[in-house]
């Protein structure tokens, strides 16, 4: 009797724990099933932000394609001119300032070409002293009218960039029109007169300084 009565509290013990394992097996499993559940969903969660964002670019892509296919079948009559009386910036006067900013971009390159042609016929050694300094002095003038029109052809570009993104034609700082006769004048502005004049008032102030 003492020895049967000896073995129960252990056989007791182990069952317990056993139980005790099992009741815990279904909780652990379940835990590593809704970790895994989180984790998938937050990934097609970020599948989903991924795609919508690729269908906005697509769309705003699409959009773009549109308008430019739009601008390009206007055809702007050989003696218009930008009026006041059809609304601001609306397609041909769009397109009339990028056909006149893309002209002068094209005159710019000619020039270019042009001017690096005649430097590197004279680029040959001049007997005298005098006609050698005289094609240096005319020579280095080239090169900085050069440079300077390569900075116009960066804001021509700044120009037309401004006309896809419908922002051309509008003052950087207030924010209205430019207007028509500056910009037929200076396609490349971003301020308008006003603007401009505060500006250049500014600059006179901190050169006074």
């Amino acid at each position: 009797m003492s020895k049967r009565s000896a073995k129960k509290p252990g056989k007791a013990k182990a069952s317990s724990e056993s139980r005790a394992s099992q009741a815990r097996a279904p909780k652990a499993i379940a835990g590593k099933a809704s970790k895994t559940k989180a984790a998938s969903n937050l990934r097609s969660s970020d599948k989903k932000t991924v795609e919508r964002q690729v269908v906005e670019k697509q769309n705003v892509a699409g959009k773009k394609m549109t308008a430019r296919a739009k601008s390009s079948s206007i055809v702007l009559p050989p003696d218009y001119r930008p009026s006041e009386d059809e609304p601001f910036m609306n397609e041909r006067q769009r397109m009339y300032f990028r056909n006149k900013l893309l002209a002068w971009k094209d005159e710019i390159i000619r020039q270019t070409k042009e001017t690096l042609a005649g430097l590197h016929e004279e680029s040959t050694q001049h007997a005298d002293l005098a006609d050698r300094a005289t094609s240096e002095t005319d020579r280095a003038l080239e090169l900085r009218a050069r440079d300077r029109q390569r900075k116009l052809i960066a804001k021509i570009d700044a120009a037309l960039a401004r006309i896809e993104d419908g922002s051309y034609g509008y003052c950087e700082e207030t924010g209205e029109p430019i207007g028509l006769k500056r910009l037929d004048a200076r396609p490349i502005a971003t301020l308008s007169v006003e603007a401009q004049e505060r500006h250049e008032r500014r600059e006179r102030v901190y050169r006074e300084d």
